[in-house]
């Protein structure tokens, strides 16, 4: 069983960098590829089996569910640098305290949120005026999907975990698993039992079931010191608030996210339905290059804990440009060949002329220049593993939110600059500004913990 244990783990505090952050990243870049692909399969079920409305109706939740579920998602992050930072130290008792901390946290999170869901949807659904004519199947859809909350929350916390110790490898195999489930349910549930969004709802939180046994399993027939027991299940107050401290600057920055696109989106809105869907169907292909570049943002927090935590100090510097080369490779190969095969893409979205050129004018500024976004995502998971979430949480705030709202209520607002173009080249723009922020925010904390560490401290 060790040897398994080790065949699936990663030492990342030894070796090659970058061969070592390549094995990480690209399960983990397949991972997120197939969620998206699921989660398009669930909308094309509906869409092609169920009619318009109920289409409109899983299509008006996804903002709501972005919002809610963040803030609990980025607590994971705060259990996976927690996690590698005392593996590295190969600190046992810490390790195993801090894995049945998340373990538990992540029940806690799922039973808020579906308490949050169940209860609450109608009123909020009313609050973010979705259209009378698909409230009821929006309500309905969002009640049984956030019954699935606990399940999809130990599946986050776990995956985080895993990923904490160099293991992406399996959390792919739960993933497909899951997501091959979720298909075939969809097609089941919706087509031969005429059940609806409620079809597709349960099928989602029947996979996100599955997923969540694979992953607790997984971590209960564990060795090691990520074993989880059941009967250890249990809050402790240490290691919650470090969770606490690098996990909610990193949920709130995903909130204050998706707050800030909502605005940046009725911006784009005033342009007429046909940008809207022109604008909708290349954010979606932007998503793919998106998540490949996440996962080295994934790697630096986890490769930075580890050898933090192991004292490894002069890999620090090494992992941060080895991935910063890597997301700038893959942001700049995959942002261009979406541009560069854009039509045909769009195409599969849309036969409209008219909207695959809205389309283009979207990936033409930011698919083009995404590998800054990858860059500037790398800068934060680096300062998240060195224990600092704040810091990079407040000048991503300023630098990619706020930057962007100012410059769409001052400049936009001017006739000759009142053009969508405007709107997406807001994006690069403050990529760039956040990046060279972050830069010089790791230079002063690298210089900082340096005397610290050089103290011996």
């Amino acid at each position: 069983m060790s040897n398994d244990k080790k065949k699936y783990e990663i030492d990342m505090c030894s070796g090659s960098i970058l061969k070592k952050m390549l094995l990480f990243s690209i399960p983990l870049m397949f991972s997120s590829i197939l969620q998206l692909l699921f989660n398009a399969a669930d909308i094309i079920v509906v869409g092609r089996f169920a009619g318009d409305n109920s289409l409109a109706a899983v299509g008006s939740t996804s903002s709501l569910i972005n919002l809610l579920v963040n803030l609990f998602i980025g607590l994971s992050v705060g259990a996976n640098v927690l996690v590698a930072r005392y593996y590295g130290a190969k600190h046992e008792k810490d390790l195993s305290t801090t894995v049945h901390t998340a373990m538990t946290l992540s029940i806690m999170s799922g039973i808020i949120l579906t308490i949050i869901g169940v209860i609450g949807a109608p009123l909020i659904l009313t609050w973010m005026q979705t259209p009378e004519a698909v409230l009821k199947l929006a309500v309905l859809y969002l009640r049984i999907y956030f019954i699935g909350m606990p399940a999809m929350m130990i599946y986050n916390f776990g995956a985080a975990i895993l990923r904490a110790v160099g293991d992406t490898k399996r959390p792919l195999y739960f993933l497909m698993i899951a997501g091959i489930i979720n298909v075939v349910l969809n097609l089941v549930f919706v087509i031969i039992f005429k059940m609806d969004v409620a079809g597709v709802a349960t099928a989602t939180t029947i996979s996100q079931c599955v997923s969540a046994f694979l992953v607790l399993r997984c971590l209960m027939k564990d060795k090691g010191g990520i074993k989880v027991e059941l009967r250890k299940l249990k809050i402790s107050r240490d290691k919650f608030i470090k969770i606490l401290q690098i996990g909610l600057p990193a949920g709130f920055q995903g909130i204050l996210f998706s707050l800030s696109n909502v605005f940046i989106q009725s911006s784009v809105n005033s342009f007429g339905e046909t940008v809207v869907a022109g604008n909708s169907a290349a954010s979606n292909i932007e998503g793919f290059v998106y998540v490949s570049m996440n996962s080295l943002h994934q790697a630096a927090i986890s490769f930075t804990s580890q050898n933090v935590g192991a004292a490894k100090y002069e890999r620090v510097n090494k992992i941060l440009l080895t991935a910063l080369g890597c997301v700038l490779i893959i942001g700049a190969a995959l942002g261009n060949l979406a541009f560069v095969f854009g039509r045909p893409l769009l195409s599969l979205y849309s036969n409209s002329p008219q909207v695959i050129e809205a389309g283009m004018v979207r990936l033409s500024i930011i698919c083009t220049t995404y590998a800054a976004c990858g860059i500037m995502d790398v800068m934060v998971g680096s300062l998240r593993g060195l224990g600092y979430s704040v810091i990079p949480m407040i000048v991503s705030l300023i630098g990619a939110c706020a930057l962007r709202l100012i410059c769409l209520a001052t400049v936009f607002q001017l006739p000759q600059f009142h053009t969508i173009e405007m709107v997406y080249l807001t994006y690069p723009i403050s990529w760039i500004i956040t990046f060279l922020a972050h830069v010089i925010c790791f230079i002063i904390i690298r210089r900082k913990l340096s005397i610290k560490w050089n103290a011996g401290m």
